[in-house]
């Protein structure tokens, strides 16, 4: 189920502390008026849907941060509920530690992974403590949750803020190559789990990880990150 996905995507990040990739992928989608350690828990969820195919599903066409914008979008999808009458794992849920109830003063934000006995549910929040966690909330802090049309975006399809192929192949040169283009990939890989340093430089252990990623998912293993190696590292159904 794309439900089960986009958990097994949160699971994924559970233990995670600040400052983190998360952030550093967003700051990269998004620019630089993301710097720093900023608030990183609607940040979590974009980057939780986006590794399960479900960006389109779960953030309604733009990143999310802001979590009133994001719950507002929810409303105009028509696909928002008050309180917690029907939640169910897998919604996204929003938070008011004022207990106002009103969606202009959401706090915070998780996804649903179990519902309890009184109105409890059972979440994975980013940026909770500044960490990623399991957590319990009850109805008193609820605001609302959106319901994302799960399994609605076709199997491994890009997010518009995912970066293009930059143009130029990385590969092994003399003078080295350098530039942003290196320091996304790299940061990239090194996101999906490979061991790489995200310096910018387009060295030989840049190649050696190509090569590596290249022969796990059948591509040529040559070392050179081109439009196919670089369409490969972003998309979200082939991640192990």
């Amino acid at each position: 189920m794309s439900v089960d996905v986009m958990v097994q995507a949160a699971e994924r990040w559970l233990g995670t502390p600040e400052p983190n990739a998360i952030q550093t992928w967003y700051r990269d989608r998004n620019g630089p008026a993301y710097a720093g350690n900023f608030p990183w828990c609607d940040a979590s969820i974009t980057r939780w849907s986006a590794d399960a195919g479900e960006w389109d599903a779960v953030c309604l066409g733009t990143d999310r941060a802001y979590t009133p914008e994001h719950a507002n979008a929810f409303v105009q999808a028509g696909r928002w509920t008050y309180g917690t009458a029907g939640i169910r794992r897998g919604d996204i849920v929003f938070f008011d530690w004022s207990m106002s109830g009103r969606i202009a003063n959401i706090d915070h934000v998780g996804i649903v992974t179990d519902v309890l006995p009184g109105g409890q549910v059972a979440t994975i929040e980013g940026n909770t403590m500044d960490v990623c966690a399991r957590r319990v909330r009850g109805p008193e802090v609820i605001v609302g949750y959106g319901r994302p049309a799960y399994g609605q975006a076709g199997p491994g399809q890009r997010t518009p803020a995912d970066p293009q192929w930059p143009g130029r192949l990385l590969r092994l040169a003399s003078p080295m190559l350098h530039g942003d283009d290196v320091r996304r990939w790299q940061q990239r890989m090194r996101d999906r789990g490979w061991s790489i340093t995200a310096d910018g430089w387009y060295g030989p252990a840049s190649a050696a990880v190509a090569r590596q990623f290249q022969a796990e998912k059948g591509l040529t293993a040559d070392g050179i990150v081109g439009p196919a190696t670089w369409a490969c590292a972003f998309r979200t159904d082939n991640i192990t």
